[in-house]
């Protein structure tokens, strides 16, 4: 866990951030939202054959409110995620609105309590693991890629290991190229060992999405003794 850790906590600690500019978590986010359309745009097209990038940036607008409640009411946060992506690609009544395929309910179910339930695991774990089950059991049917790149964003957030919501984990995810989705596989079919190789790849992509983050182009403060920015392990 510590690569990914310890590349957020450089980027914060190094510039002396407790307080990052808010023009500075905007150019971060919406450089997200780009990378999280990019994949989705390479894996799921939108139904209207245009990019996912509108309904990608119109979600990322919205992760710091909604952040907070992720561990609270995750079903609702979810919910709420996908109206906002797909807002425009579908009709209204779809937006939001689990497949009542069988074990949908049950494995959202199961996530619900995943991320409702306290746990000593690292963050970084459960948002790989809700990226992984929203990403593979695709409960709306429909935009749930992005969803799920969304939601590991905010449980992230909510922890305090992004708390300016400047890492860009999209980003990593999308550099990743086809092992992206090779992980994903190995998630739903490799085991135990395929859910431990899915989770080293998110500790990668958070740690890549903290080196290419719009803050890291601000110059390291020299000074020291520079206030330390929060984290969680």
């Amino acid at each position: 866990m510590r690569s990914g850790l310890d590349a957020v906590d450089t980027l914060l600690r190094d510039r002396g951030m407790r307080t990052v500019p808010a023009e500075e978590s905007a150019k971060a986010l919406h450089a997200g939202a780009r990378a999280n359309a990019a994949i989705a745009d390479r894996d799921e097209p939108a139904p209207d054959g245009t990019s996912w990038e509108a309904g990608a940036v119109r979600a990322a607008t919205q992760v710091l409110e909604l952040a907070p409640m992720i561990r609270k009411e995750p079903g609702q946060v979810i919910a709420r995620v996908h109206a906002l992506v797909a807002r425009g690609y579908l009709p209204e009544e779809e937006l939001g609105r689990l497949r009542d395929d069988p074990g949908v309910g049950e494995r959202m179910v199961g996530l619900h309590g995943l991320l409702t339930t306290p746990t000593e695991a690292s963050a970084l774990v459960v948002a790989a693991i809700a990226h992984a089950e929203l990403a593979t059991v695709r409960p709306f049917g429909t935009g749930d890629g992005i969803v799920a790149r969304l939601v590991e964003h905010l449980v992230l957030i909510e922890a305090g290991i992004d708390p300016r919501a400047v890492v860009v984990a999209a980003a990593g995810h999308r550099a990743a190229g086809a092992e992206y989705n090779h992980a994903l596989t190995d998630y739903a079919e490799g085991g135990p060992v395929g859910v431990r190789e899915w989770i080293l790849h998110c500790v990668r992509a958070v740690g890549y999405g903290a080196e290419v983050s719009p803050l890291a182009s601000i110059p390291v403060r020299k000074q020291q003794g520079a206030p330390r920015g929060p984290r969680a392990e």
